[in-house]
Order: structure tokens, then C-alpha cells, then sequence
């Protein structure tokens, strides 16, 4: 078989967040580090950004991340969600106490006022997510916690008319505040067949992506293999074995790779030049994240909501991250950075990257938490 593009390491890596205190910075406060030339370019393209724009806001989106845990804490019980906003450059946090305002602005982010509090939303959520034991029907696609809206969303296929659908949602819109969305088209998972890139085989059939190295080896998603499956690089050589894999419910993995391949703290750059992963720092809703993968190469978006649930036609998946980047088949388990920072490895969406749409990513964190792992970083 015809292979290409070898795999220049075991580990895509990532960049992102971590900074100041001040949450509106000038651009000559953007810190040069944030801003790898991979990112310059992609973040360019895919938000109309100039250069010193690109700086501006991930030194911004550091800014209110390093904000986001004081002003949760001075929001109380009355915490209702936060987001990053691009059209101001500062954090936002909802709360349900207006006597909470000033405590939080005290921290220098911005304050709205909502009607439910994210401990209900979550709640709401995750009586979702439980339905009485049961699967959700297949044209619901997915639900999330909106926390810009202040509500729970849930995603129905266009037309969608069956009974069991309606029953979902009367049991959803019960559980809590709930907005229904159409989609056009439902998330399916990015596996793809060799058809040549920055790769791993699994089985020697199954393309997928790399997502991060891990001392031993690297993670990537669930759903690309099992437990036992063979890997090799794009070059036909052996790297490893699936040591562990967790999909549906979850969707990630952990191959053990040879002697042979090195982990590296290193990302493809895909003709950008590589960067380098730093760190592990979440970013939240609103902050600008970037992908890599074997079939697309690097793109950048917004992260839209975290802790979603998706409902694939293979199984349902819970706590991913959405975000209005694309991907499509073959990137699956390939990294997401933000800044200097690791944040996840893909797992599905709907569209592509010539008519755009959705991915989301399974958040790295829980998948070094549940398999012990240590992120390899520069």
C-alpha cells in the first residue's frame, strides 16, 4: 500500500493559555511565546486575524483563564458559567446574585445576570445524560450545557418526528431549562481508511491520528482501537500495541509504542513549522483552540461548550468539548492546543473542512487522570 507524509514523531503536541492577571491587554503586552508560528498562520486563516492580533488575543484568552477561578469563587453559590469574549478580550461570568457583581468585577471580569446557576444546568445535564437508564433515540444528536445562553441545549436531527424523540425531550425539558436545536446533519466519528497523511495504522487497516506523547508511547481516541491492536507508522514499521482504550461512554486511548519511536513534546505543523506542547491548562468556553490531524492538517476555532454529550449512531460519549473548528475522517485522535497547551484529541463532528461544522474533542486531563499518565511537554 501507498503511504506518504511519515509520522515525524510519536507525539502530536499542543500550544495555549497561561499568563497575567490583566484581562484586557494591549497588543504590545501579547506575550511572543503564546504564538508559534503554526498558530500565527493557522489562527490567520481561519479568524481573519493579522499577526499581532493572533498574540493580542491568546495573551487575552491566557489573561482570563488565570482570572476565571477568582471570579468563580467570588460569584458563590450564585456562579452561573463563564466564557472568553472576543469582542471585549476579558472574561464573563453570569451570576444569579446581583449583590455578587462587584466582588466578581473586583477580579476583572466582566459580570451578566442569568436566572440558573451552573450547579442546576449541570444538574440538568446529567439527569440528561442518566435518562432512566436508557439510550437516547438516534435522531437526538447530542446535549450540552450552553453557558452563554444559560440553558441546557439539545440537538434533534432536522425533521426528526418519532415518538421516542418526544419523549426524550419532554423528559429533558423537565430536568431542567432546555432550548432545542435542529441539525442538519449528526456527528459521526473521524476513523478513516488509509488514504496517506501524518498517521497510525491500527490492525494495518484503520487510520487514525496521533493525539499526544505520554511517557511510553502516546494517547489518542477511543474508538480507534481496542485493547491488544497492532500500530504501525505511515513508514509500515511497528510502533506498539493498544494497551488501553475506553469508547463509547468515554472515547480515548493509550498506545504502548517500541523502542523505536521516540515521544516528543513536538506537533506537525503541517508545512508551518512545529511547536512545541508546554502544559495542560484547560481553556474555557470562548477561548480559541487549534487541531491536528492526518487527513486535514491544522485548523483553528472556537471552543463552544465543554462537558457535551454526543450521541454517536456507534454510542453515546459524555464529557467532550464542542467547538466550530472542522475535522474530518482520519483526523481522529489527533491534538488540540490552545496557546502552549494541550487540550484534547478528537473524536467526531458533522461537515468538513470545505463546508465547515463541528468537532469535538475528548479533554487530554481525563485521559492522563485515568490511565496515570505523565504529558510529555518542552
Amino acid at each position: 500500500m501507498k503511504r506518504t507524509n511519515l509520522v515525524k514523531s510519536i507525539g502530536v503536541a499542543g500550544l495555549a493559555a497561561g499568563a497575567a492577571m490583566a484581562v484586557c491587554l494591549t497588543p504590545s503586552a501579547a506575550a511572543a511565546p503564546l504564538a508559534s508560528q503554526p498558530v500565527l498562520n493557522a489562527m490567520q486563516r481561519d479568524f481573519g486575524l493579522t499577526a499581532q492580533q493572533v498574540r493580542t488575543r491568546l495573551a487575552q484568552e491566557s489573561a482570563a483563564t488565570s482570572v476565571a477561578p477568582a471570579a468563580q469563587s467570588a460569584a458563590g453559590a450564585g456562579f452561573g458559567g463563564a466564557w472568553y469574549d472576543a469582542a471585549t478580550g476579558k472574561l464573563v461570568v453570569a451570576v444569579t446574585d446581583a449583590a455578587r457583581t462587584a466582588a466578581v468585577q473586583a477580579t476583572g471580569a466582566d459580570v451578566v445576570n442569568v436566572a440558573h446557576t451552573q450547579a442546576a444546568l449541570d444538574a440538568a445535564k446529567s439527569a440528561i445524560d442518566n435518562y432512566a437508564g436508557q439510550a437516547a433515540p438516534e435522531d437526538v444528536t447530542g446535549w450540552y450545557v450552553d453557558e452563554k445562553a444559560n440553558s441546557v441545549v439539545v440537538t434533534v436531527k432536522q425533521g426528526a418526528a418519532d415518538a421516542n424523540v418526544q419523549k426524550f425531550l419532554d423528559f429533558a425539558k423537565a430536568a431542567g431549562p432546555v432550548r432545542v436545536d435542529s441539525v442538519t446533519t449528526a456527528p459521526r466519528l473521524y476513523a478513516g481508511n488509509i488514504i496517506g497523511g501524518d498517521a497510525y495504522y491500527i490492525n494495518d487497516a484503520a487510520r487514525c491520528s496521533v493525539g499526544f506523547s505520554v511517557s511510553g508511547g502516546f494517547v489518542s481516541a477511543g474508538h480507534c482501537g481496542s485493547a491488544g491492536d497492532t500500530v504501525t507508522g505511515a513508514d509500515d514499521s511497528a510502533m506498539g500495541t493498544f494497551q488501553a482504550s475506553s469508547f463509547p461512554g468515554n472515547d480515548y486511548s493509550y498506545v504502548k509504542t517500541n523502542s523505536s519511536w521516540t515521544p516528543t513534546s513536538t506537533v506537525d505543523g503541517y508545512g508551518n513549522g512545529d511547536v512545541t506542547v508546554t502544559g495542560s491548562t484547560a481553556a474555557g468556553v470562548g477561548a480559541s483552540v487549534c487541531r491536528s490531524g492526518s487527513t486535514s492538517g491544522w485548523h483553528c476555532g472556537t471552543i463552544e461548550a465543554t462537558n457535551q454529550t454526543v450521541n454517536y449512531s456507534e454510542g453515546t460519549v459524555s464529557g467532550l468539548t464542542q467547538t466550530n473548528a472542522c475535522a474530518e475522517p482520519g483526523d481522529s485522535g489527533g491534538s488540540w492546543v490552545s496557546g502552549s497547551q494541550a487540550q484534547g484529541v478528537t473524536s467526531g463532528g458533522s461537515g468538513d473542512c470545505t463546508s465547515g461544522g463541528e468537532t469535538f474533542f475528548q479533554p487530554v486531563n481525563e485521559i492522563l487522570s485515568a490511565y496515570g499518565l505523565s504529558l510529555v511537554t518542552g
